[in-house]
């Protein structure tokens, strides 16, 4: 490897809180025993988050952010990697404690990377990354009322904030399921898009950006909800008997002003998703299943691929919800 790498770096010293491109030596990374090359990151809400003035989450500075990437070893004290494997990382809270991916070389535990299914590029790990992993797992969330819980079909699902990262995959995954999606969004030239992927209908999100009754006509087998707040409340409401609501997310709000009606009259369940600390072999079985569930053709309709140096303008818009899809960083851009 050269002696020098670019990285983004994030510093915070009293009120002032900075972040840049920098170019940095091998000995500035100092966690784990894994050397990785790292090909490609990404963008996901909560590096936006981070990136915008740590989160409370980064507990040290100088810090570099990005909580996925994928690559190939370059160096390995690990007995499970060697030189050239290809490998994934997504959560173990890489990123906010530990030192992630916006860097052209990461060194983390390699207990926290699995290796890439040789059915998929590095960049294809990308283009899902978290979100597409925590989308998958949403996904199997809601099958587990008709396989793992043996009840009925799943027919009818709904998916809020469908434009974003999660909601798009959620989207795409769940049609390929063979169920009847609903895409709630705020984003109306989003639609064509979501009904390529996918989606029978579009809902827009004011209809359920509002207080929620007890109970509501049931219409959903199961849900995927990536924003939290009334519009969950109202997808709690909303779903049937024995429904499933994989809930991921909390970008339009953290509270949930609900009554345990949907719960305890209909049987619903209320599955969290924390794809941060997700074990070894369920990583694997996700990442497997993704070749087989991922149109990554129709995927690439909503990527855009930028630099370490694009990512700095682009993450405050992902924060005023102006951006839409996937955005994917080359490094080697």
């Amino acid at each position: 490897m050269s002696d020098s790498f670019k990285a983004i770096v994030i510093n915070q010293s009293g009120e002032k809180f900075t972040r840049e491109v920098k170019s940095i030596e091998k000995s500035f990374l100092k966690h784990g025993d894994v050397l990785v090359k790292v090909d490609y990151s990404s963008l996901n809400y909560k590096d936006a988050l981070i990136m915008r003035n740590g989160a409370r989450l980064v507990k040290e500075f100088p810090h570099i952010p990005g909580i996925d990437f994928s690559g190939s070893v370059v160096e390995s004290e690990n007995n499970n990697f060697k030189p050239g494997d290809e490998v994934i990382l997504t959560g173990w809270r890489v990123g906010e404690i530990y030192y992630g991916g916006y860097s052209q070389y990461a060194k983390v535990n390699g207990d926290f990377l699995v290796t890439k299914p040789q059915s998929l590029t590095t960049k294809q790990t990308m283009i899902l990354g978290t979100a597409g992993f925590t989308a998958l797992s949403c996904s199997f969330a809601i099958k587990a009322r008709e396989e793992l819980l043996l009840g009925e079909k799943v027919n009818d699902v709904i998916v809020t904030g469908a434009s974003g990262g999660v909601g798009s995959i959620s989207v795409m995954i769940l049609a390929k399921f063979g169920y009847n999606v609903t895409a709630v969004t705020s984003k109306p030239d989003n639609n064509e898009y979501l009904k390529s992927i996918g989606a029978k209908n579009i809902i827009n999100k004011a209809d359920f950006d509002k207080e929620a009754k007890p109970l509501d006509k049931g219409l959903w087998d199961g849900a995927v909800d990536t924003v939290g707040g009334n519009i969950l409340a109202n997808v709690l409401a909303q779903t049937k008997d024995s429904g499933i609501v994989a809930a991921c997310g909390n970008a339009s709000d953290i509270k949930l002003n609900t009554t345990v009606m949907p719960f305890i009259i209909r049987g619903i369940k209320l599955w969290g998703i924390n794809s941060v600390n997700a074990s070894s072999k369920r990583r694997k079985f996700i990442w497997n299943e993704a070749t087989n569930l991922i149109d990554f053709e129709k995927l690439n309709q909503s990527i855009k691929e930028i630099s370490l140096d694009e990512l700095l303008n682009v993450f405050p818009k992902m924060l005023k919800g102006e951006t839409s899809g996937r955005y994917i960083i080359n490094l080697n851009k």
